[in-house]
């Protein structure tokens, strides 16, 4: 069993920056990919970004390309989401998940593991 929990969401203005981390604990990550959804309210939950278990490949949904950047430190069992140039339409609870899949990881089905949540909110 793996126990996700992620930190560092919170209050930033538009334009701003935030780094949001998830930690795992109950397994070691370096044999999982990661991912990191969101869900804003009133919509579905939808993907963000997701890397495999060596950080040698990462994907991305368009809305966010060139702007979030996803990266793990295995020797730490964490995962990172840097969030630069927010707009207020990122504003959701973020989530991160583990795959024991190295495909499909925009899709949620595919993830065994989910963390609780944290919210993120972008100010205009």
């Amino acid at each position: 069993q793996v126990q996700l929990v992620e930190s560092g969401g919170g209050l930033v203005q538009a334009g701003g920056s935030l780094r949001v981390s998830c930690v795992a604990s109950g397994r070691t990550l370096s044999s999982l990919s990661m991912g990191w959804f969101r869900q804003a309210p009133g919509k579905e939950r939808e993907f963000v970004a997701a890397i495999t278990p060596s950080g040698g490949s990462t994907y991305y949904a368009d809305s966010v390309k060139g702007r979030f950047t996803i990266s793990r430190d295995n020797a730490k069992n964490t995962v990172y989401l840097q969030m630069n140039s927010l707009k207020p339409e990122d504003t959701a609870v973020y989530y991160c998940a583990a795959s024991r899949f190295l495909y499909g990881l925009a899709v949620a089905a595919r993830y065994d593991y989910w963390g609780q949540g944290i919210q993120v909110t972008v100010s205009s």
